[in-house]
Formats: structure tokens, C-alpha cells, sequence
């Protein structure tokens, strides 16, 4: 256990603790908890980003230019966004994308889970752990560590630069497959290195396996897509651990998007589901959602690395999720060689592609979990109305609700130590960082 999380205090009567700077979040905001009577009352995570009108943009503008612009919402996980778009453009045109184009498709998506989760796992969680306030201090006595997650990173954007034309926002996706192609001597390069990425990622999985992690096991309802055969990227059935079982275009016949007064961040929810106990509803996506409703899809190194790591098939504890995150990266590793090892060259780079009017229904698994898109479009493609859920705000009831219960549980630690790990909890969720760094302020009050 950390030296700064070892101690423990008298729970005190009266008093607040501010965060001045948690630095390893997207989205500026706050955290308000209020303690009465040794019992938690309220928690609010009070987030304060300012809208960004992507939507609204994307009204009036040809359905050929939404994979570009909605690349451009995240610099962290840009793929995702292209293709929740692209899937949601070729469901209103009727369009089916197979063969070595939609191999094309994962292999990109590999490249940005391995990339987003490796900065994660490395720069922007581990130090919570071991004490650090950040990456590069963690760097000073754990250099190896450090190195490995960077090369692995490395190795995440150099699939996105080829065939996305560049690592951050790329500009080769298209509607219907791509504008290029890469022929398979182009793709050979990148298996000697994904080789050497698969290695360390076995490595990380079992570094991460021994990291100190709090007791705190949580009944989450999972969501995430599942297919008959492969670990989820762009295609699937959304499916939860309780029953949930739809298709894409049924998204929004089960969940809602609400507006809460203490967050300019959306709160998604089930829409016909009763509330949690306390008060804030909702269910889990990302790693863990997907892990815990698809470790049969794993390639079976996958699965070996996270029994030897000490997961089971099904994880409830948020703060493994960082061990999650690794088996993900090493799975990706592992399918990247596969698709390079079978790859054939299409012969077109992408699909025909006819306009129609219509309305369209795609989601795909980010690194952070489901992200649906749904566009409205006439018959010239022109797109009339667009929606788009990240997963973050997915997450951000399950957030509060994780932040509640913790805080209850761990009342004994001081000030400093519930705010370093209200931090951590939040950390869990690795909310996105595609912005600026931001700060989260928090005001603790107790009675």
C-alpha cells in the first residue's frame, strides 16, 4: 500500500478538502461531498466543460465529411469516432462493408486501444498506486516501466499513421472502407514491432497484476456490445449481465440522456429502469462492461495472461480495471498480427457508396467503452440531425454512485488521503483527455 493512503484518522465533525489540480482528467469540474453523521448525503461530480456543438455542427454538412469532423472531437481516440459514424452512415444507406476492408477496421481500432490504453495504464493510473503524483515523477524509479508503455504506445500509433494517413485525427476513413489501402508489404513492418508489442504487453499485464488494489467489489450492470465470434470492435448486439439484448438502431428505445443541475455533462441512464438506491441510476461501460460480458471472445493468451493475473472472467472491482486494461492491450497486440498475418489486398479501397435518405444507427467500442452515433439524412446525404453519446457520460452516474459508496466505506482516512483517492476512483473510468488538461476542484463538507 502507498505510504500516502497507509494512515487513517478520526473521521473529523467539521471541515472541507479542495483538490486544487487533478491533472490526469478530461473536463474541468468539481467534486461536492457532503458527510452528516458519519454518513455520506450527497455527492455531485459538478463538471464544467463547456459545450462543443459538434452536432450542430454536423447539420448541413455532406454525410462524406462526418468522419473527419467527428475525428476531431477526441485526439486520444479519434478512430472511434470515425467509426461510429461510418457504420451509422452505411446503416441509413444500406451499405455492408466485408472482407479485407473491414479487417482493415479492427486492425486500425487495435491501434488506438492499444495507444489510449497504454497512456492510461502507464502515465495516467499506475502512479495512483505506487504514490506518484504523475507519470514522470513514477519515471524516476520505475524507468523500465515507463519506457515499455511508451514504446507500446508507439507501436498503437504507428498502425493508426498507416492507415489512417497520420496518428492523431486521421484522414483516411471514408464512408463504405477507406481512400487508401496498404498493400501487405506496407503491413509487414508493423508485425516485427507488434511482436515485440505483444511481449510487453504480457509483461505490463502481469506488473499490473500486483499493484495494491482497495477491496471494493461493486454489483454493476455491464453494457457493451457482443458478437457471435469476435471481442468487440465495430459490430454486435448491445447486451448487458441482466437481460439487455438489442440492436444498435434500438439504443435509444433503452436508454436516455438527461441533463442534471450540478454538471453540464450529460447523464445517461436506462429509460425504464427503477433508480439505484442511491439516487443516481445507471450502468458501467468500457473495459470492465466488455471483459466481464466477453472474456470468451479473448484469444486464449488473453485469457491465460488475466487468469495468471488473478482475474477472474468476471471483474467487479474499478480499480482493477487497470489489469482489464492491459489484458485489452495485449489482445489487441495479439489480433493485429492476426488480421496482418491473413491480410489481402482489396481490390477497391472502399465500397460504392448511393445517398439516400434515411436515418442511421452505428456504435462501436471505444477504448472507454460504447460510443453511438445516429444520423438523419436526405436524399443528397446531407445530414439534418445528428446525435452522438461518448461513453464517458455514460459512465458518469456509475462515477458518482462508485464515488458515494467508497467515500462511505473509507470515511476513516484524512483529508488529503480521501481526496487522493477520490482522484483514483474517478481515474478508474479513465475519463477522456482529449481537450487541454483540466482541473477538479473538491469541496468536502462534513457535519
Amino acid at each position: 500500500m502507498p505510504r500516502r493512503f497507509a494512515k487513517k484518522v478520526k473521521s473529523m465533525k467539521n471541515g472541507t478538502i479542495k483538490v486544487g489540480g487533478l491533472a490526469r482528467v478530461e473536463g474541468e469540474g468539481g467534486l461536492y461531498l457532503k458527510i452528516k453523521g458519519g454518513t455520506v448525503v450527497d455527492v455531485r461530480l459538478e463538471i464544467f466543460e463547456p459545450p462543443r456543438f459538434f452536432e450542430a455542427l454536423l447539420r448541413g454538412r455532406s454525410f462524406s465529411e462526418a468522419p473527419d469532423i467527428t475525428a476531431r472531437i477526441c485526439g486520444i481516440c479519434p478512430v472511434a469516432y470515425q467509426m461510429s459514424a461510418v457504420h451509422a452512415m452505411e446503416d441509413a444507406f444500406g451499405i455492408e462493408v466485408g472482407g479485407p476492408l473491414r479487417a482493415l477496421r479492427r486492425l486500425i481500432y487495435c491501434g488506438e486501444w492499444i495507444e489510449s490504453h497504454a497512456l492510461h495504464v502507464v502515465m495516467l493510473h499506475a502512479p495512483d498506486f505506487l504514490g506518484y503524483p504523475d507519470g514522470f515523477k513514477m519515471a524516476k524509479d520505475h524507468p523500465g516501466v515507463v519506457e515499455r508503455g511508451l514504446r507500446l504506445k508507439e507501436a498503437g500509433n504507428e498502425i493508426i499513421a498507416l492507415l489512417g494517413g497520420r496518428e492523431v485525427h486521421p484522414i483516411n476513413v471514408r464512408v463504405g472502407g477507406f481512400y487508401k489501402v496498404p498493400t501487405k508489404r506496407e503491413l509487414a513492418p508493423l508485425s516485427e514491432r507488434l511482436k515485440w508489442a505483444r511481449d510487453a504487453a504480457l509483461e505490463l499485464v502481469r506488473w499490473t497484476a500486483v499493484l495494491p488494489f482497495p477491496e471494493f467489489e461493486q454489483d454493476y450492470e455491464f453494457v457493451s456490445l457482443r458478437h457471435p465470434f469476435e471481442y468487440p470492435f465495430n459490430e454486435g448486439r448491445l447486451v448487458s449481465n441482466r437481460g439487455l439484448t438489442i440492436s444498435t438502431r434500438d439504443y435509444e428505445n433503452e436508454f436516455i440522456e438527461e441533463q442534471v443541475p450540478h454538471s453540464h455533462a450529460m447523464h445517461s441512464r436506462f429509460k425504464n429502469r427503477a433508480r439505484l438506491p442511491d439516487g443516481q441510476g445507471g450502468y458501467l461501460v468500457g473495459p470492465m462492461a466488455r471483459y466481464s460480458l466477453n472474456f470468451d471472445r479473448l484469444s486464449p493468451l488473453a485469457q491465460e495472461a488475466a487468469r495468471s493475473a488473478g482475474l477472474s472472467p468476471v471483474c467487479r472491482n474499478p480499480f482493477r480495471s487497470v489489469v482489464v486494461r492491459s489484458v485489452e492491450i495485449l489482445y489487441a497486440c495479439d489480433e493485429a498480427l492476426r488480421i496482418i498475418g491473413g491480410y489481402e489486398m482489396p481490390e477497391t479501397p472502399a465500397v460504392p457508396v448511393r445517398p439516400r435518405a434515411g436515418t442511421g444507427a452505428g456504435c462501436t467500442e471505444a477504448p472507454r467503452g460504447i460510443l453511438y452515433h445516429r444520423y438523419r439524412v436526405d436524399e443528397n446525404g446531407i445530414i439534418q440531425e445528428a446525435k452522438i453519446v461518448p461513453p464517458t457520460s455514460q459512465n458518469q452516474a456509475m462515477i458518482e454512485s462508485d464515488l458515494r459508496r467508497f467515500v462511505q466505506s473509507n470515511i476513516g482516512l484524512s483529508k488529503e488521503e480521501l481526496g487522493l483517492r477520490c482522484e483514483q476512483t474517478i481515474r478508474n473510468y479513465d475519463p477522456c483527455i482529449s481537450c487541454a488538461t483540466h482541473f477538479l476542484r473538491l469541496h468536502y463538507e462534513s457535519e
